[in-house]
């Protein structure tokens, strides 16, 4: 969906002609495998912040285009809400730079960001879900000014036929209709992009499946939606519904969701794209002029964007990703379940994990995934989703057990393992992993800080929920900006 597309309505044809030009690109896509086309010499690394825009007083600022005329980086770009904004980090080998470096480069184009974005009145906030947003400011009137939002909008609707239902059952209960999918715009989140080899990407993509309940159990932090307190992570529940172009009838077929785990363990990148093909109409049926099995026979490689496009219009949690830079083709695996924030150190640190985890993962001679079936797996997202870092999670050889000590116990050394695989030593890795294992020692991450806090502002001050969401918010940019991991973050 980083493309630029045209306001317009589609034909028939257009449907019939796309779907052509689907298989013909899935065949050049195949060829291309086969004939072992990719970029594998320098994998690396890539990192994706979207980020909420408040106010003053912690409320939420309608100000995208604006704070990015004052931005005026390349780096950084409009979101589906005129309260969002993401920002495309450079990508880089892991182990670039020394200790920290990373890090220290995402601190510095944050920090000029939120310089200039003070300038025009609005702030920046990494945080999964922004507390202080309420229903009415996701009408229509908060989609982004970009045409290919309101074009995806309408499609989606399209596809429905009715009003979206967002249903939630957790600390409290919502109910509720969307007439758009500005909705989806409360959902903002870290995406770690990993470039691999045609060969290693079904592993990898497998053992990205496999943790992605870990993942949300240690880093969860969206836990209220419209003022109301639910899942310890109910961005996952709320991107669900925010996007499903299903009506009731079609889920009761097993019509497969856009926002989608996936349906099983894979060999091969082919599968997700063939799968994307097989089961999702297209959304926009937008065809371009190259034709991938002419430009292959030529010598050169194929943008493939109708593929690439249709990819971007199914929401994955772990999304395969094929792109052309400098005239080579690469696959990157894009891990999609974390939200944004608290601080950038916590960034840092889950992304860590994560690299090091899936490559030790990945490389084993007996994988885990073939002891473990895929549903377990999206159970374990789900539960991880509603009850963060107190989650059960389900793992061969151990049964279910606490989030916290399947990774102390066994998974925290198999992070450190993949790091140093991959050239990271120990003076590096500790600290940041050091992150890792004192959040599940104290069992606190940013969600239950949010939850906490609220509690105490409430209680203290005899205020209504808005408020105490509202210096809430306030206390936590306050921390976010201080770069220190959130389970140190007081409750004062």
């Amino acid at each position: 969906m980083g493309r630029d597309v045209p306001a317009l309505v589609f034909t028939r044809d257009d449907r019939r002609r796309y779907r052509k030009k689907m298989q013909r690109s899935l065949d050049a896509f195949a060829q291309m495998l086969r004939e072992a086309r990719f970029d594998i010499e320098r994998p690396q690394v890539g990192l994706e912040i979207e980020l909420n825009l408040v106010d003053a007083t912690g409320e939420p600022a309608m100000r995208s285009t604006e704070v990015l005329e004052a931005i005026a980086d390349p780096a950084w770009s409009t979101e589906l809400g005129r309260f969002n904004l993401e920002i495309n980090i450079p990508p880089r080998r892991l182990t670039a730079g020394g200790p920290g470096d990373w890090e220290q480069e995402v601190r510095d184009a944050l920090n000029h960001a939120e310089e200039r974005a003070a300038a025009v009145g609005a702030h920046l906030i990494m945080i999964g879900i922004l507390p202080t947003l309420r229903q009415s400011h996701v009408d229509e009137n908060a989609l982004s000014e970009d045409p290919r939002y309101r074009l995806l909008n309408e499609q989606v609707f399209a596809a429905r036929g009715e009003d979206l239902r967002i249903a939630i059952d957790g600390v409290e209960r919502l109910r509720t209709y969307a007439e758009t999918i500005t909705p989806e715009a409360a959902c903002t989140s870290t995406q770690y992009h990993l470039q691999v080899s045609p060969e290693a990407f079904a592993p990898y993509w497998n053992a990205a499946q496999l943790i992605a309940g870990v993942q949300v159990a240690l880093a969860a932090n969206s836990p209220f939606l419209f003022g109301k307190e639910l899942w310890r992570e109910s961005r996952i529940p709320l991107f669900e519904q925010a996007t499903d172009t299903r009506a009731e009838e079609l889920k009761v077929q097993g019509v497969r969701p856009r926002v989608w785990f996936g349906e099983g363990w894979i060999t091969s990148v082919f599968d997700l794209f063939e799968e994307n093909v097989r089961y999702f109409p297209a959304l926009l049926p937008l065809c371009e002029d190259e034709d991938p099995l002419e430009v292959l026979e030529g010598g050169d490689i194929p943008e493939l964007p109708e593929l690439t496009l249709h990819n971007g219009t199914i929401y994955r949690w772990n999304r395969p990703v094929y792109a052309v830079v400098h005239g080579k083709p690469h696959l990157r695996v894009e891990n999609r379940v974390l939200p944004a924030g608290p601080s950038v150190a916590d960034v840092a640190a889950n992304g860590a994990f994560y690299y090091g985890l899936v490559r030790a993962l990945a490389e084993q001679e007996r994988p885990v995934w073939t002891r473990m079936s895929f549903s377990a797996a999206e159970d374990n997202l789900h539960a991880a989703a509603r009850h963060g870092i107190d989650a059960l999670l389900y793992w061969p050889g151990m049964g279910e057990v606490p989030a916290t000590e399947l990774v102390l116990r066994r998974l925290l050394p198999l992070a450190h393992e993949g790091l140093e695989r991959s050239g990271m030593d120990a003076a590096w890795r500790e600290p940041l992993l050091g992150i890792i294992e004192q959040r599940c020692v104290s069992g606190r991450n940013g969600a239950v800080w949010q939850s906490e806090m609220y509690h105490a502002i409430e209680d203290a001050s005899y205020i209504d929920h808005h408020e105490a969401l509202r210096r809430m918010t306030q206390r936590y940019m306050e921390y976010m900006h201080l770069n220190v991991p959130v389970h140190t973050w007081p409750l004062d």
